[in-house]
Protein backbone atom coordinates (compact mmCIF):
# COMPACT_ATOMS: atom_id res chain seq x y z
CA UNK A 1 0.00 0.00 0.00
CA UNK A 2 1.56 3.52 -0.86
CA UNK A 3 0.85 5.23 2.02
CA UNK A 4 0.81 9.09 3.20
CA UNK A 5 3.98 10.90 4.94
CA UNK A 6 3.58 13.12 7.81
CA UNK A 7 6.08 14.34 10.67
CA UNK A 8 3.67 12.07 12.65
CA UNK A 9 4.11 9.02 10.41
CA UNK A 10 7.99 10.13 10.25
CA UNK A 11 8.10 10.10 13.79
CA UNK A 12 6.24 7.90 15.20
CA UNK A 13 7.26 4.57 12.27
CA UNK A 14 4.49 3.90 10.53
CA UNK A 15 2.33 3.96 6.83
CA UNK A 16 -0.77 5.82 6.96
CA UNK A 17 -1.47 8.90 9.22
CA UNK A 18 -4.67 6.99 10.83
CA UNK A 19 -4.69 6.08 14.50
CA UNK A 20 -7.68 4.20 16.16
CA UNK A 21 -8.98 5.51 18.99
CA UNK A 22 -8.25 4.06 22.63
CA UNK A 23 -11.86 2.95 23.42
CA UNK A 24 -12.78 1.38 26.44
CA UNK A 25 -14.19 -2.30 25.93
CA UNK A 26 -13.13 -1.75 22.32
CA UNK A 27 -9.27 -1.55 21.94
CA UNK A 28 -8.74 -5.58 21.94
CA UNK A 29 -5.70 -7.06 19.83
CA UNK A 30 -8.01 -8.02 17.11
CA UNK A 31 -8.91 -4.41 16.20
CA UNK A 32 -5.71 -3.11 17.05
CA UNK A 33 -3.21 -5.85 14.67
CA UNK A 34 -5.66 -5.15 11.71
CA UNK A 35 -5.22 -1.63 12.10
CA UNK A 36 -1.19 -1.95 12.44
CA UNK A 37 -1.62 -4.45 9.71
CA UNK A 38 -2.87 -1.93 7.26
CA UNK A 39 -0.43 0.61 8.25
CA UNK A 40 -2.44 2.55 10.50
CA UNK A 41 -1.51 2.34 14.62
CA UNK A 42 -3.50 0.24 16.63
CA UNK A 43 -4.13 0.81 20.56
CA UNK A 44 -4.96 -1.60 23.20
CA UNK A 45 -7.01 0.42 25.68
CA UNK A 46 -4.94 -0.56 29.31
CA UNK A 47 -7.92 0.04 31.44
CA UNK A 48 -10.19 -2.45 29.06
CA UNK A 49 -7.95 -4.78 30.90
CA UNK A 50 -9.11 -6.14 34.25
CA UNK A 51 -5.78 -6.29 35.75
CA UNK A 52 -1.96 -5.18 34.20
CA UNK A 53 -1.24 -8.87 34.03
CA UNK A 54 -3.90 -9.20 31.75
CA UNK A 55 -3.20 -6.23 30.06
CA UNK A 56 0.65 -7.81 29.35
CA UNK A 57 -1.40 -11.11 28.38
CA UNK A 58 -3.35 -8.96 25.65
CA UNK A 59 -0.06 -7.08 24.55
CA UNK A 60 1.97 -10.41 23.81
CA UNK A 61 -1.21 -11.64 22.09
CA UNK A 62 -1.69 -8.02 20.22
CA UNK A 63 2.08 -9.04 18.98
CA UNK A 64 1.51 -12.77 17.81
CA UNK A 65 -0.72 -10.90 15.55
CA UNK A 66 1.23 -8.01 13.91
CA UNK A 67 4.58 -7.31 13.50
CA UNK A 68 3.93 -3.37 13.55
CA UNK A 69 3.91 -0.80 16.12
CA UNK A 70 1.20 -0.72 18.37
CA UNK A 71 0.34 1.59 20.99
CA UNK A 72 -1.47 1.52 24.63
CA UNK A 73 -3.94 3.68 25.43
CA UNK A 74 -3.65 4.79 29.07
CA UNK A 75 -6.81 7.05 30.55
CA UNK A 76 -5.84 8.92 33.92
CA UNK A 77 -8.92 10.47 35.93
CA UNK A 78 -8.88 11.16 39.68
CA UNK A 79 -11.13 8.53 41.05
CA UNK A 80 -12.74 7.61 44.50
CA UNK A 81 -10.41 4.28 44.27
CA UNK A 82 -8.22 4.50 41.05
CA UNK A 83 -6.84 1.82 39.25
CA UNK A 84 -3.07 1.04 39.42
CA UNK A 85 -2.43 3.26 36.92
CA UNK A 86 2.02 2.55 37.43
CA UNK A 87 1.38 -0.83 37.26
CA UNK A 88 -0.06 -0.71 33.89
CA UNK A 89 2.17 1.81 32.12
CA UNK A 90 5.10 -0.69 33.69
CA UNK A 91 3.33 -3.90 32.16
CA UNK A 92 3.42 -1.92 28.94
CA UNK A 93 6.74 -0.81 29.08
CA UNK A 94 7.80 -4.22 29.99
CA UNK A 95 5.97 -5.64 27.15
CA UNK A 96 7.63 -3.74 24.80
CA UNK A 97 5.56 -0.77 23.81
CA UNK A 98 6.80 1.90 22.21
CA UNK A 99 3.85 4.06 21.95
CA UNK A 100 1.56 5.26 24.57
CA UNK A 101 -1.10 7.31 24.28
CA UNK A 102 -2.36 9.33 27.74
CA UNK A 103 -5.33 11.22 28.27
CA UNK A 104 -7.07 12.74 31.23
CA UNK A 105 -4.56 13.95 33.64
CA UNK A 106 -1.16 15.21 33.15
CA UNK A 107 1.10 13.01 31.75
CA UNK A 108 3.92 14.56 33.71
CA UNK A 109 4.99 12.45 36.15
CA UNK A 110 5.28 9.48 33.99
CA UNK A 111 7.31 10.87 31.61
CA UNK A 112 10.68 10.15 33.01
CA UNK A 113 10.14 6.27 33.42
CA UNK A 114 8.58 6.56 29.65
CA UNK A 115 11.28 8.40 28.17
CA UNK A 116 13.84 6.51 29.67
CA UNK A 117 12.30 3.61 28.22
CA UNK A 118 12.57 4.68 25.02
CA UNK A 119 8.66 5.02 24.79
CA UNK A 120 7.18 8.33 22.40
CA UNK A 121 3.68 9.65 24.04
CA UNK A 122 1.20 11.07 22.59
CA UNK A 123 -1.28 13.02 24.57
CA UNK A 124 -4.93 13.83 23.83
CA UNK A 125 -6.02 17.14 24.85
CA UNK A 126 -9.51 19.18 24.21
CA UNK A 127 -8.24 22.77 24.28
CA UNK A 128 -5.21 25.02 23.06
CA UNK A 129 -4.01 25.22 26.22
CA UNK A 130 -3.49 21.98 27.02
CA UNK A 131 -1.82 21.15 24.08
CA UNK A 132 0.36 24.01 24.67
CA UNK A 133 1.37 22.53 28.08
CA UNK A 134 1.24 18.70 27.05
CA UNK A 135 4.25 20.15 24.53
CA UNK A 136 5.87 22.19 27.09
CA UNK A 137 6.17 19.25 29.68
CA UNK A 138 7.80 17.18 27.06
CA UNK A 139 5.28 14.45 24.89
CA UNK A 140 5.88 13.46 21.83
CA UNK A 141 2.59 14.17 19.70
CA UNK A 142 -0.61 16.04 20.30
CA UNK A 143 -4.28 14.21 19.90
CA UNK A 144 -6.51 17.31 19.76
CA UNK A 145 -10.02 16.36 20.38
CA UNK A 146 -12.69 18.83 18.49
CA UNK A 147 -16.47 19.22 20.30
CA UNK A 148 -17.64 16.74 17.80
CA UNK A 149 -15.65 13.73 19.26
CA UNK A 150 -17.40 10.64 21.49
CA UNK A 151 -16.37 10.86 24.87
CA UNK A 152 -15.63 13.82 26.87
CA UNK A 153 -15.22 16.83 24.43
CA UNK A 154 -13.93 19.42 27.53
CA UNK A 155 -16.50 22.34 28.49
CA UNK A 156 -15.29 24.79 25.29
CA UNK A 157 -17.05 23.46 22.85
CA UNK A 158 -14.80 24.41 19.85
CA UNK A 159 -15.13 22.29 16.83
CA UNK A 160 -12.62 21.24 15.22
CA UNK A 161 -12.54 23.48 11.93
CA UNK A 162 -11.52 26.10 14.39
CA UNK A 163 -9.82 24.11 17.18
CA UNK A 164 -7.00 21.78 14.72
CA UNK A 165 -5.38 25.48 13.07
CA UNK A 166 -6.11 26.98 16.34
CA UNK A 167 -3.65 24.48 17.82
CA UNK A 168 -1.47 23.81 14.54
CA UNK A 169 -0.71 27.47 15.25
CA UNK A 170 1.16 26.88 18.37
CA UNK A 171 2.09 23.43 18.40
CA UNK A 172 5.25 22.74 16.69
CA UNK A 173 5.70 18.66 17.65
CA UNK A 174 3.46 15.91 15.70
CA UNK A 175 -0.16 16.76 16.12
CA UNK A 176 -2.73 14.35 15.00
CA UNK A 177 -6.73 15.71 14.61
CA UNK A 178 -9.74 13.93 16.46
CA UNK A 179 -13.70 14.03 16.63
CA UNK A 180 -15.45 14.07 13.19
CA UNK A 181 -13.14 11.89 11.23
CA UNK A 182 -14.81 8.90 9.22
CA UNK A 183 -13.61 8.47 5.78
CA UNK A 184 -10.78 10.19 3.16
CA UNK A 185 -12.67 13.66 3.35
CA UNK A 186 -11.79 14.01 6.77
CA UNK A 187 -8.17 13.37 6.03
CA UNK A 188 -7.44 15.68 3.45
CA UNK A 189 -9.32 18.39 5.52
CA UNK A 190 -7.25 17.88 8.37
CA UNK A 191 -4.31 17.89 6.66
CA UNK A 192 -5.03 21.09 5.31
CA UNK A 193 -5.89 22.44 8.81
CA UNK A 194 -2.34 21.80 9.68
CA UNK A 195 -2.72 18.29 11.28
CA UNK A 196 -0.71 15.35 10.18
CA UNK A 197 -2.87 12.95 10.99
CA UNK A 198 -6.20 11.88 12.12
CA UNK A 199 -7.53 9.56 15.17
CA UNK A 200 -11.13 7.52 14.82
CA UNK A 201 -12.48 6.18 17.41
CA UNK A 202 -16.72 5.38 16.25
CA UNK A 203 -15.33 4.80 12.76
CA UNK A 204 -13.20 1.80 14.21
CA UNK A 205 -16.09 0.58 16.39
CA UNK A 206 -18.26 -0.31 12.92
CA UNK A 207 -15.76 -3.09 12.01
CA UNK A 208 -15.61 -6.32 11.32
CA UNK A 209 -12.51 -6.87 14.20
CA UNK A 210 -14.35 -4.74 16.88
CA UNK A 211 -15.82 -6.49 19.70
CA UNK A 212 -18.94 -5.41 20.26
CA UNK A 213 -22.23 -6.43 19.85
CA UNK A 214 -23.53 -6.80 15.64
CA UNK A 215 -26.56 -5.11 16.74
CA UNK A 216 -24.54 -1.59 18.16
CA UNK A 217 -22.53 -1.45 15.07
CA UNK A 218 -25.94 -1.71 12.80
CA UNK A 219 -27.40 0.88 15.05
CA UNK A 220 -24.37 3.09 14.49
CA UNK A 221 -24.90 2.61 11.04
CA UNK A 222 -28.18 3.26 11.35
CA UNK A 223 -27.86 6.89 13.29
CA UNK A 224 -27.63 10.09 11.81
CA UNK A 225 -25.31 12.86 13.02
CA UNK A 226 -27.87 14.12 14.94
CA UNK A 227 -27.88 10.96 17.47
CA UNK A 228 -25.72 12.18 20.38
CA UNK A 229 -26.55 13.31 23.74
CA UNK A 230 -23.93 15.62 25.96
CA UNK A 231 -24.85 14.45 28.97
CA UNK A 232 -22.90 16.07 32.37
CA UNK A 233 -22.84 19.51 31.40
CA UNK A 234 -24.49 20.85 34.75
CA UNK A 235 -21.50 19.17 36.47
CA UNK A 236 -18.75 20.78 34.27
CA UNK A 237 -17.47 16.98 33.19
CA UNK A 238 -19.76 17.33 29.56
CA UNK A 239 -19.84 13.60 27.70
CA UNK A 240 -21.19 12.93 24.39
CA UNK A 241 -23.07 9.66 23.78
CA UNK A 242 -25.56 7.90 21.91
CA UNK A 243 -28.55 9.12 22.20
CA UNK A 244 -30.89 6.45 23.91
CA UNK A 245 -33.73 6.08 26.95
CA UNK A 246 -30.83 6.32 29.33
CA UNK A 247 -29.06 9.04 28.08
CA UNK A 248 -32.18 11.17 27.86
CA UNK A 249 -33.40 10.48 31.33
CA UNK A 250 -29.83 11.18 32.63
CA UNK A 251 -30.24 14.44 31.01
CA UNK A 252 -34.04 15.31 32.28
CA UNK A 253 -32.44 14.20 36.24
CA UNK A 254 -29.90 16.82 35.94
CA UNK A 255 -31.84 19.57 34.06
CA UNK A 256 -34.47 19.32 37.11
CA UNK A 257 -31.63 19.82 40.13
CA UNK A 258 -30.60 16.38 40.27
CA UNK A 259 -27.50 15.46 41.75
CA UNK A 260 -24.71 12.81 40.29
CA UNK A 261 -26.03 10.32 43.05
CA UNK A 262 -28.83 9.87 41.39
CA UNK A 263 -27.43 9.40 38.34
CA UNK A 264 -24.84 6.83 39.27
CA UNK A 265 -26.69 3.69 38.57
CA UNK A 266 -27.99 4.71 35.61
CA UNK A 267 -23.98 5.79 33.81
CA UNK A 268 -22.11 2.68 35.15
CA UNK A 269 -19.60 1.43 33.44
CA UNK A 270 -21.14 -1.72 34.08
CA UNK A 271 -24.30 -0.81 32.36
CA UNK A 272 -22.12 0.35 29.38
CA UNK A 273 -20.29 -2.56 28.99
CA UNK A 274 -23.62 -4.34 28.92
CA UNK A 275 -24.46 -2.46 26.08
CA UNK A 276 -21.36 -4.20 23.25
CA UNK A 277 -22.08 -7.84 25.65
CA UNK A 278 -25.82 -8.04 24.66
CA UNK A 279 -26.56 -5.63 21.92
CA UNK A 280 -29.23 -3.73 23.26
CA UNK A 281 -28.45 0.13 22.34
CA UNK A 282 -31.06 1.02 25.11
CA UNK A 283 -28.86 -0.91 27.91
CA UNK A 284 -27.41 1.67 29.38
CA UNK A 285 -24.37 4.64 28.40
CA UNK A 286 -22.63 4.54 25.21
CA UNK A 287 -19.58 6.34 23.61
CA UNK A 288 -20.58 7.79 20.10
CA UNK A 289 -19.36 10.65 18.12
CA UNK A 290 -21.51 12.65 15.51
CA UNK A 291 -19.58 11.23 12.87
CA UNK A 292 -22.07 8.41 13.07
CA UNK A 293 -23.78 10.49 9.95
CA UNK A 294 -21.01 9.72 8.01
CA UNK A 295 -20.51 5.93 8.74
CA UNK A 296 -22.55 3.46 6.19
CA UNK A 297 -21.22 0.26 6.51
CA UNK A 298 -19.37 -2.40 8.59
CA UNK A 299 -16.12 -3.50 6.69
CA UNK A 300 -12.52 -4.98 8.08
CA UNK A 301 -10.89 -2.19 9.77
CA UNK A 302 -7.95 -2.58 7.67
CA UNK A 303 -10.43 -2.12 4.47
CA UNK A 304 -10.99 1.38 6.21
CA UNK A 305 -7.43 2.37 6.43
CA UNK A 306 -6.53 1.42 2.93
CA UNK A 307 -9.65 3.09 1.51
CA UNK A 308 -9.18 6.03 3.27
CA UNK A 309 -5.25 6.79 2.17
CA UNK A 310 -6.42 5.46 -1.27
CA UNK A 311 -9.27 8.19 -1.82
CA UNK A 312 -7.01 10.97 0.01
CA UNK A 313 -4.43 10.57 -2.92
CA UNK A 314 -6.88 10.84 -5.60
CA UNK A 315 -8.93 13.87 -3.59
CA UNK A 316 -5.05 15.44 -3.33
CA UNK A 317 -4.05 14.67 -6.98
CA UNK A 318 -7.25 14.62 -8.86
CA UNK A 319 -9.80 17.15 -7.72
CA UNK A 320 -7.69 19.83 -5.40
CA UNK A 321 -5.02 19.57 -7.75
CA UNK A 322 -7.54 20.09 -10.78
CA UNK A 323 -8.97 23.11 -9.14
CA UNK A 324 -5.22 24.77 -9.83
CA UNK A 325 -5.30 27.15 -12.27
Amino acid sequence: MSGLRTKFTEAFGIEAPIVQGGMQWVGVAELASAVSNAGGLGILTALTQPTPEALSKEIARCREMTDKPFGVNLTILPTITPPPYEEYMQAAVEGGVKIIETAGSNPEPFLPTLQAAGVKVLHKCTSVRHAVKAQKVGVDGISIDGFECAGHPGEDDIPGLVLIPAAAREITIPMIASGGFADARGLVAALALGADGINMGTRFMCTVESPIHHKIKETIVQNTELDTDLIFRQLRNTARVAKNAVSREVIEILDDGGQFEQVRDLVSGARGKTVYELGDPDAGIWSAGTVQGLIHDIPPAGQIVTRIVEEAREIITGRLAGALV
